[in-house]
């Protein structure tokens, strides 16, 4: 597929939410996503029929490895190829992939063998699906646009996490797991034709003083690629402590909104539908702010708002564990959802404007794997200081952690000063 249709050369006079082009890859972008978490679900359900909860465990896991040891290698891919050409071919593995394991569950029980085989061929692709997806807003939409394409991506994941659980048990409960896995991969085939639909915006030429500085050259190898992309992040004023900042605050991040709330719910009596709320409360805060940024289009002071969004944010997380009562929890969680998915989606679009174009598949490479490598450091970590100290010390430390990333942000002046284009 090549990677050369492109759009007008003049910018688009719309704005993001009401470019056609732009609602397309949204809308491939939310039927994949819904497509993931229906696969995801399928597929716990499946391994846990077939085998014990410890290989279920194993099956989920090995799924989870070649996307993280394999994502830097897929961004140099992308810098390569192209990310759109990335994008739907990787689209097309994973859906044939799924739509193959459904076929296979239909006919006969082809075991755990067959499940964790999918498992390993779609952590796989994705090591080359999800770099190509972080690269491709810049080639659909202005830079100026680049902060409303975060939230609407944002408003995507929200969705994809509200209805896909859902629709996975409707489909577990009609025709069990091979009905799951096909709804799964029609939903990702769906996406495949809106994604070929998309066309690309022509992009400066990259800079060639940063290709001198990291080393990168024509007809290097593709040791040499990985090796100047990750020179490239580390020299960036900007990209090098921001990747810091978001390795500190999806650190200190995950442990308490993942396994401490669990344990926090436990310890205060509230069950598992108390968590539920607190979780929804955190959901409908994450979407606002993705809702925010898709109708406001642009922060001004980019740098110092990323700061303002994390500081504050932390120390939410830490008064989570002190909450009186169940109301208040929920309310802090949706002010903790509000200020993270800002910083979050602000974090993103200031990784898509401040990278050259030549190393984006590279950058968010980088990015996604500081916090598929990174945040999942923190559920043990956290689950275990619970067991020795309780919840209120483990998210006070845990908060720290996070607020280190927004002080992170306000000592390095070029980030600080940071702006998104207007």
């Amino acid at each position: 597929m090549p990677d050369t249709l492109t759009a007008p050369a003049a910018p688009a006079a719309r704005p993001a939410h009401r470019d056609a082009n732009v609602l397309r890859w949204v809308a491939a972008y939310t039927a994949s996503m819904l497509g993931d978490t229906v696969f995801f679900l399928a597929l716990a359900w499946a391994a846990v029929r077939h085998g014990s909860p410890a290989q279920a465990g194993l099956v989920m896991a090995v799924g989870a490895a070649p996307r993280a040891l394999l994502m830097l290698g897929g961004g140099v891919i992308v810098d390569r190829l192209g990310p759109r050409r990335v994008v739907i071919g990787s689209d097309a593995v994973r859906c044939v992939a799924v739509l193959t394991v459904a076929a296979l569950l239909w006919a006969a029980d082809p075991g755990l063998w067959a499940l964790a085989l999918l498992a390993v061929v779609f952590g796989t692709v994705d090591a080359l699906f999800l770099p190509a997806v972080g690269a491709l807003p810049p080639r659909i939409t202005g830079k100026d646009q680049l902060a409303r394409v975060q939230g609407m991506r944002g408003l995507a994941v929200r969705l994809a996490s509200v209805v896909g659980a859902p629709l996975g048990g409707l489909a577990v409960a009609a025709g069990g797991a091979a009905a799951a896995f096909a709804c799964a991969g029609l939903l990702i085939a769906l996406s495949v034709p809106l994604l070929v639909s998309v066309r690309m915006r022509p992009l400066p030429p990259p800079d060639a003083d940063a290709g001198a500085d990291a080393g990168a050259g024509p007809g290097g190898t593709a040791w040499r690629d990985l090796r100047a992309g990750l020179v490239y992040v580390r020299r960036h004023r900007v990209l090098g402590p921001l990747m810091l900042a978001i390795a500190l605050g999806d650190l200190g991040f995950a442990g308490p909104l993942n396994v401490g709330l669990a344990l926090l719910a436990d310890e205060r009596g509230w069950g598992a539908s108390g968590m539920g709320w607190v979780l929804g409360g955190f959901g409908a805060g994450a979407g606002a702010a993705a809702l925010l940024l898709a109708v406001r289009g642009r922060v001004p002071r980019a740098g110092y708002a990323v700061a303002g969004a994390i500081i504050p944010g932390a120390a939410a997380i830490g008064a989570l564990a002190h909450a009186p009562g169940l109301p208040v929890a929920v309310g802090v969680a949706l002010l903790v959802g509000l200020l993270a998915g800002l910083s979050g989606a602000l974090c993103g679009a200031l990784l898509q404007t401040q990278s050259d174009p030549a190393y984006l598949g590279r950058v968010t490479a980088v990015g996604g794997l500081v916090s598929l490598g990174v945040a999942p450091l923190g559920m043990p970590l956290s689950a275990a200081a619970i067991g020795l100290w309780g919840t209120g010390p483990v998210f006070a430390v845990s908060a720290a952690v996070c607020g280190l990333g927004g002080v992170v942000v306000l000592c390095a002046p070029a980030l600080r000063r940071a702006e998104l284009p207007g």
